[in-house]
């Protein structure tokens, strides 16, 4: 899991730094931000596992990594480095604040099965990054980004309230919540639709039978099987698995007895 989660963290690196097509400044900046903000959301998701369950864990550490990669995301190249920390602050612990407490409590949210958590990890911490985008957007960078004249075309709420532009910063806010509810009807459309026609094939779900015995254990296969998994190797040594094969290890152990 965590050769995977560097993984992932490393690619992410040419994913937000290839945005701006170019090996420009806004793509260093946007490496510098996804960094940032993917450190202070790991560290923001252990501090709450620390303070609420009393120790951290890897898995908590991997979902913080995660939610700050795709928070970062739609800001990345348009945001000055102070405001990828706030944006870690916040997808540290909304993101676990929705998993933690409010999927227990919210009766549709517990109706689906959201083994990875992906609605947590990706829905929630992808619409912050785009409502944070459109608080904190920089207008210059704007205009280095977006490769528009008018430096003041495109400019975050944050910057339109400092400048007297709060109509413009209103309406960039508006655009990022417009655009947060297209993905989510495009989603919701043609997932439904792709999984319709795959029902037509085969079933979406096994039965409760089927998923108590595993879904590759009804296939013959157990993918993280290990030998004596659930047994014991009887001997008249009676303590080491395999021990035929390493004589040398029973005898010491006999010495020690």
């Amino acid at each position: 899991m965590l050769a995977g989660a560097g993984l992932l963290w490393l690619g992410w690196s040419g994913f937000n730094g290839g945005g701006p097509f170019a090996a420009s400044t806004d793509a260093s900046l946007a490496i510098l931000n996804t960094h940032v903000c993917t450190a202070t959301s790991l560290l923001t998701w252990l501090l709450l596992d620390i303070v609420f369950f009393g120790k951290p864990s890897v898995i908590g550490a991997t979902q913080g990594m995660i939610t700050g990669l795709v928070c970062i995301t739609p800001a990345a190249g348009v945001v000055q480095g102070w405001a990828a920390i706030p944006m870690g602050i916040l997808s540290g612990s909304i993101p676990w604040y929705s998993m933690m407490v409010l999927h227990k409590k919210i009766w549709l949210l517990k109706q689906v099965d959201d083994t990875m958590a992906v609605f947590h990890t990706h829905a929630v911490a992808g619409s912050l990054g785009g409502i944070l985008a459109g608080f904190f957007a920089n207008p210059k960078l704007n205009r280095i980004f977006y490769m528009v004249k008018d430096w003041q075309h495109y400019i975050g709420l944050a910057y339109g309230l400092q400048n007297g532009r709060t109509a413009a910063g209103l309406k960039q806010m508006g655009v990022q919540l417009l655009g947060i509810l297209f993905v989510v009807v495009l989603n919701v459309f043609v997932t439904s639709a792709i999984c319709l026609l795959i029902r037509f094939v085969v079933p979406l779900r096994l039965t409760d039978e089927e998923l108590q015995t595993g879904d590759d254990a009804i296939h013959g296969e157990e993918a993280d099987a290990l030998w004596g998994d659930g047994e014991k190797y009887e001997s008249k040594h009676n303590s080491l698995h395999g021990v035929e094969e390493f004589p040398q290890a029973v005898s010491k152990e006999v010495e020690m007895a």
